[in-house]
């Protein structure tokens, strides 16, 4: 221990902060192309959103929003054996005549799918903790995609939340052929009133 403090003494103060602040923009360059790829390369999928339990307000500048495919049945997963009480699923989406998706069927495991389908990696939030011993997944599960806010300038989250209870609000979401999403745009009756910037 006295060797690498006596290491450390002998770096350039100067030199140390260089190197903690390279390392911090590094990663934060990393996150930052992270999501320009998904919003870049990832196949564009239209969700319906739907109203929020009441009791989940509008805070700061962000809206909640929920879709058609947050809860979903479990379908061949019901009463398998779940890893954990939040663990991560694969959800299989297909277009409906509107060109909304909607979920088919969910999987442990992430599947091959054939276009228009999609597949979309979530975190089940309710569902996973069925069974007397060890956590089993319902018949029901509640899943959470990292879709459930977005971010808008102060003063307009109320109408969209207006518009979400009204079923007027979709959001088109960028899937990755991973599974990862990032919202793309917020359509208001069918017209683009947010676009997320790259950057």
């Amino acid at each position: 221990m006295t060797e690498i403090g006596s290491f450390l003494q002998r770096i350039p103060k100067v030199a140390l902060f260089a190197a903690v602040a390279i390392i911090q923009f590094a990663l934060l360059a990393v996150m930052i192309i992270d999501r320009v790829q998904i919003l870049r390369d990832g196949a564009e999928v239209a969700l319906q959103t739907r109203p929020v339990d009441p009791r989940d307000i509008f805070r700061g500048d962000y809206v909640r929003l929920g879709y058609d495919i947050s809860e979903v049945p479990a379908g061949a997963l019901t009463g398998q054996p779940a890893q954990s009480r939040t663990p991560t699923v694969f959800v299989k989406l297909t277009p409906d005549s509107n060109g909304l998706y909607q979920a088919v069927s969910v999987h442990a495991d992430a599947v091959p799918v054939t276009s228009p389908e999609v597949l979309i990696r979530g975190r089940i939030t309710s569902g996973a903790n069925c069974g007397p011993a060890a956590p089993r997944f319902c018949a029901k599960l509640r899943i959470n995609y990292n879709l459930e806010r977005y971010f808008v300038p102060q003063g307009e989250g109320l109408k969209l939340e207006q518009a979400r209870n009204e079923r007027k609000l979709t959001i088109i979401a960028a899937v990755t052929p991973s599974g990862r999403a990032a919202i793309k745009r917020l359509l208001l009756d069918g017209q683009a009133v947010y676009e997320e910037p790259w950057f």
